[in-house]
């Protein structure tokens, strides 16, 4: 694996992510951010941030396999949510439960959590970024 996962002493344990991903490949994979799209276009769980956030991860996993790659060669995830408070942070965990659920994996590399004002079209509640290395 060309990712190697890091908490070092002196960062707090989030139990949600790593603070550092070390790469040791040589091919780097950008992902557009991902937003909650089925194959057809069709926006999943309009509403709801938890069903929207599961499936922005599963368009992540489809985006990494046709690069060849998978949740444990990602290194940085941003996610941004539209009218971020901290409340909707058990709707957030929810949504990544389930697609690591789905995805027999629990995708915890470093991330970066930024509140938005809008995104592409108003149902979208949330887009997820993420950047791969491969050997």
């Amino acid at each position: 694996m060309a990712i190697t996962l890091v908490n070092p002493a002196g960062l707090p344990e989030t139990g949600v992510y790593h603070h550092v991903s070390v790469a040791s490949g040589s091919r780097l994979v950008h992902l557009a951010g991902q937003v909650a799209w089925d194959a057809d276009g069709v926006t999943v769980g309009e509403g709801d941030l938890a069903a929207q956030v599961e499936q922005c991860y599963l368009n992540i996993a489809t985006a990494l396999a046709g690069a060849g790659a998978t949740f444990d060669d990602v290194a940085k995830l941003t996610v941004h949510v539209v009218d971020w408070t901290p409340d909707k942070m058990p709707l957030l965990l929810d949504g990544i439960a389930r697609a690591a659920a789905r995805l027999g994996t629990t995708p915890a590399p470093p991330a970066t959590l930024l509140g938005v004002a809008a995104l592409d079209v108003p149902e979208h509640l949330v887009e997820i970024e993420a950047i791969a290395v491969l050997d």
